[in-house]
Order: structure tokens, then C-alpha cells, then sequence
């Protein structure tokens, strides 16, 4: 760490900070800490100062489902945020919210909201506080969307968060499924995933970390239509079984979408995943040894998760950062 950074004081919070360039480096996230800065200022923390002002700041709201269990997805949000900031060159202000455990909601004074995965049933949660909560955040969402002249709020829902989306929005029956899901699947675009800004520059089909016990499945034409709401992806064809084929991503509004699958899994997290013993040997039993040495194989492939990881999530990202900024997407 250099001598300007070491002098800056910490305080455990959390926020956190990652504001990067080509000639001056700056990145604060372990341990959610963010520098204060203490009056008055010295000639070392000038520089520094000058320069994140000079900055474009972006503040970004990530609501952690969870329920504090142990994961690798939020590791894995953080990771492509820091990624992103610095290829942009811009400050990326993000504060973490526990939407279950503590029942945290961010307010409008964010730019950009990511809403995680999460474990347990999108249906048990129904008539809890903190669900009535989440979905009463929704609704400040879209009606600031709906409402005002000022910059949108861009939402991107994730796995458990986009099977609550979908419930709020009534677009489609959320149940549990015969089976878990689980490895990494196909993910195959219909023409409005095609023409979706979050999946530019993606195969079809992409491939993706799928890993739920419940599905999204029956859209309700009628809803989708009141909405404006589009099917942009479904899961892999299963010619064997007679199941229907459930819906993997959706755009809800203009400025909300979300997917059933995991964009921000990365080669790395699930390694470690499907290397531990008991994980190994779920996979195995519920599968077989060649569908877990497949798993395996596929993360070495950079066409397929690692690909999903480096493009989809920054997509979102991109594209939420010029609605802020009143910038023309490109598709």
C-alpha cells in the first residue's frame, strides 16, 4: 500500500469504495471499510482527494438475500463492480443492504440496484415483514420510474430475488420444481433476449450457473402485455421429460430485468463448490460421476461461465450507468 493510503484513517462500514485509473490507483473494499478523511487535510491526502473529485461517481445498491449464509455470489458481484469501475475509470460508491436477516432496504439515493440470489423457498417467505418490505421497495422503485423527470433506478434481480420479481409482477407461476437444478446449462435466448442489451455480444445459446429447487414457469400473456414486460430467455430443452420449460430471464419494465440463472458465478467460486467432498458426492449421487466430471471440464472452457461472468452483469452494469447519465445504449 502506498504512503498516501496508509494514512488514511478506517471506519468499519458499509460502504465501500473502488475508484480506478490509468495513473492513479485507488480501490477500498476489503472488510466493506471506506476512507474518512480527517480536517484538516494533509499535503498526502491531497492528490488523492483532487482526483476522486475529478471523478464520475456511481452509487450502487447491492441487496444481499442470503440470509447470511455462506456464498459466492456476492464475492462475485463485488468482484465484476471493481472490474467494471476501473475499466470505466469512474468511483463506484456501493453499499450492501440484508434484506432478510436485518430486514435493510436501500432508499432513492442510488444510482443502480443489484439484488442478490439467496437460499430457502420464494414461497414460504409470502406475508413475512421482510418480504412485504422488499416488495414495498419495489414499488418506490417503479414509481420513481414511473414518475419523475430526474435519472431512472435501474434494478437487475438475481436467481431468488427474480422468483420474488416475478411473484410481485403476477407475469408467471412460481413453484417448486421435481428436481434441483444444479451445473452449469444452457441458457437459450427467444428473439427478445436477442435484441436485449443485457446479453450483447452473447452466444445463443449462453451458458450459465443454474442452481434452484423452484422455477418460473406458465407466463401470464395478459400481464406481460399490461406491463410491457418481455420473456427474454428459457432453460435448456428436455425433449426426455414432459415438463414445461422454464422462464430464465425477464424484463419487467424499462429499467428492471432479471434472471433466473446466475450471471455473476465465475470458474473460480464454483470450482471450489464442486471440489468439496460433500458437494462432490451430492452431485454424483443426484447425477452421476460423468455429470460432475462435465461440470468440472466446462469450467475450463472460456465460452461458458467465464464468459457469462465477464459480460452479462458488466452489460447491466453498462447500460444502467448511461440511464443515469442519460447516455444512449447500444444494443
Amino acid at each position: 500500500m502506498s504512503e498516501e493510503l496508509s494514512q488514511i484513517q478506517y471506519a468499519e462500514a458499509k460502504p465501500w469504495l473502488c475508484a480506478f485509473s490509468s495513473d492513479c490507483r485507488f480501490a477500498v473494499s476489503a472488510g466493506f471499510k471506506f476512507p474518512l478523511f480527517h480536517s484538516p487535510l494533509t499535503t498526502h491526502h491531497s492528490p488523492i482527494i483532487a482526483y476522486l473529485c475529478r471523478m464520475t461517481t456511481v452509487r450502487i445498491a447491492i441487496l444481499d438475500l442470503y440470509a447470511g449464509q455462506a456464498n459466492e455470489g456476492m464475492r462475485c458481484i463485488r468482484a465484476i463492480i471493481s472490474q467494471w469501475a476501473q475499466d470505466k475509470g469512474i468511483a463506484a460508491v456501493c453499499t450492501e443492504f440484508e434484506v432478510r436477516d436485518k430486514q435493510e432496504l436501500p432508499g432513492l439515493d442510488f444510482d443502480i440496484y443489484i439484488s442478490s440470489g439467496g437460499p430457502g423457498s420464494p414461497l414460504e417467505s409470502e406475508g413475512s415483514t421482510w418480504e412485504r418490505r422488499y416488495f414495498d421497495w419495489i414499488k418506490t422503485i417503479d414509481t420513481w420510474n414511473e414518475t419523475t423527470s430526474e435519472a431512472p433506478k435501474p434494478v437487475l434481480f438475481i436467481c431468488h430475488s427474480f422468483q420474488l420479481a416475478c411473484r410481485y409482477y403476477g407475469i408467471a407461476t412460481v413453484c417448486k420444481r421435481k428436481s434441483t437444478a444444479f451445473g452449469i446449462f444452457p441458457i437459450h435466448l427467444l428473439e427478445a433476449g436477442e435484441q436485449e442489451p443485457l446479453f450483447n455480444n452473447m452466444s445463443n445459446p449462453l451458458y450459465a450457473v443454474d442452481s434452484r429447487d423452484f422455477q418460473v414457469i406458465q407466463p401470464n400473456e395478459t400481464v406481460l402485455a399490461k406491463l410491457h414486460a418481455r420473456v427474454l430467455a428459457i432453460e435448456k430443452e428436455r425433449p426426455h421429460v414432459p415438463y414445461e420449460r422454464a422462464v430464465m430471464a425477464v424484463r419487467f419494465t424499462e429499467h428492471n430485468i432479471g434472471t433466473q440463472f446466475h450471471p455473476e458465478a465465475d470458474a473460480a467460486g464454483m470450482s471450489r463448490y464442486l471440489l468439496r467432498e460433500d458437494r462432490k458426492q451430492m452431485v454424483i449421487a443426484n447425477y452421476g460421476e460423468a455429470k460432475w466430471q462435465s461440470m468440472i471440464d466446462q469450467l475450463n472452457d472460456p465460452d461458458k461461465i467465464s464468459y457469462t461472468h465477464h459480460h452479462v452483469l458488466p452489460n447491466f452494469l453498462e447500460m444502467a450507468f448511461a440511464a443515469t447519465q442519460r447516455l444512449p445504449v447500444l444494443s
